[in-house]
């Protein structure tokens, strides 16, 4: 007795035929109408495009993601020849803290505060070597002339906006005097540098106060460093795309100390952006007198820290090198630009306490001139590599009266360079 099959033989040429002409669901199966119309099936097929959609989004957002949290070195751009340090951050150098305070409110509030400490202990008490160069002083840095006649630092150092700097500066005096040990002090030099962010906040607003000074700072921890459109770096603008906070660092070799050269940057300005030796602003159409209506003005505060036994005056002379970090990202320190370099070294056998017996001599260890060389190439090398890190951390920000400030095309900017490069 002979039963006809359920299936279709291997050589059925009509049924394949029919099975072509069939519908086909949306993963593009074809199936016959009378599944096709089974609610069950069209349940499965609903939730089958949406796995896929959602599959397809997944993919996209990785690749985007690849760009917008992969630092440049991680996406092949190179940076001299000096390892960087195990974060490449400021805070690789022991002991160093950095905090922020974010400010994004409604339409019109961009900014914010960043704090970086020496080390975790009362600063006032246990002061560190610290020295000050002036790129140009196009700038409301506070703070300056003492830390330039003593060569120490008592202070966290505050960076938010050019209407803030009072705000900087009462709320660091509070947190100094809110130390235990500091009851009967009177005086304290707080040290406050600032960029003007007022093309995306509301910077007449004067929107930071002292308590939220307070709040950086008591923010403030080791490890990885927060970049882009965080802290004092929230509303900056840099070569005309969105700029922030950057940082990186160098681990020289124990041949030449072993030291640690950390920078911070706070990017706001212009000029002819530069990656990697690739003419990036020129690339991309922004740089400056393309069009008379551009400006290039703007500004940069930068802080080195080292754990290397320097005093005040060679590191001074360590700050004049950031100004070539910043020169080899394209940046012109123009006329309208407050660009500063705030220097310090942590080394515990030079700090200065507050308190000690007078017509006491003092004896340290500390570096020779001969051996500042490789700190100096440290510092162009981190003060470039932070400043290119603050362009790919930031992201495309709008602010104050519909102002749009686009993110840096990192894409393309990584394409043109490791092609340079290759």
């Amino acid at each position: 007795m002979h039963h006809k099959s359920r299936f279709p033989s291997r050589l059925n040429t009509n049924f394949f035929q029919g099975f072509w002409n069939t519908p086909k669901n949306n993963l593009g199966i074809r199936i016959s109408l009378k599944f096709y119309k089974n609610p069950i099936f069209r349940l499965f097929n609903f939730y089958a495009m949406k796995l896929l959609y959602s599959t397809l989004i997944s993919i996209l957002c990785m690749s985007t993601s690849l760009y917008s949290q992969s630092r440049p070195r991680q996406l092949g751009i190179p940076f001299g020849i000096l390892k960087p340090g195990t974060l490449n951050a400021i805070t690789d150098v022991p002991g160093v803290k950095v905090g922020h305070l974010t400010k994004i409110q409604g339409d019109e509030i961009r900014t914010g505060v960043t704090a970086i400490l020496p080390h975790g202990g009362n600063i006032f008490q246990d002061k560190v070597p610290a020295a000050i160069f002036v790129g140009n002083g196009f700038g409301k840095l506070a703070g300056v002339t003492q830390v330039q006649e003593l060569g120490t630092l008592e202070s966290p150092i505050i960076l938010t906006n050019t209407l803030s700097v009072a705000a900087g500066i009462e709320g660091a005096v509070r947190y100094t005097l809110s130390l235990p040990g500091n009851e009967k002090v009177q005086s304290v030099n707080a040290v406050v540098g600032e960029t003007n962010d007022g093309f995306l906040n509301d910077i007449r607003g004067m929107h930071i106060s002292p308590k939220e000074v307070m709040q950086a700072i008591e923010n403030a921890k080791e490890g990885p460093v927060m970049e882009g459109n965080v802290g004092a770096g929230t509303g900056t603008v840099c070569f005309g795309w969105k700029g922030g906070i950057g940082t990186s660092s160098r681990k020289l070799p124990e041949s030449l100390g072993g030291y640690t050269i950390g920078v911070l940057v706070q990017t706001n300005f212009g000029g002819n952006l530069q990656v990697s030796g690739v003419p990036v602003g020129q690339k991309l159409g922004k740089y400056p007198f393309k069009d008379a209506l551009e400006k290039s003005d703007g500004s940069c505060m930068i802080v080195i820290a080292t754990d290397a036994p320097v005093l005040e005056r060679n590191l001074e002379r360590m700050a004049k090198r950031a100004m070539m970090g910043l020169a080899k990202t394209g940046g012109i320190a123009s006329n309208g630009s407050g660009d500063y370099v705030i220097a310090f070294s942590t080394s515990e056998g030079l700090r200065s306490p507050y308190s000690a017996e007078r017509n006491q001599l003092e004896s340290a260890e500390y570096l020779r001139n001969d051996d500042m060389t490789s700190l100096f190439l440290a510092v162009i090398e981190a003060t470039e590599e932070a400043i290119v890190n603050s362009l790919f951390a930031a992201e495309t920000m709008e602010g104050k009266d519909g102002h749009l400030v686009e993110a840096l095309p990192k894409e393309e900017v990584v394409k043109w360079v490791t092609a340079a490069h290759q």
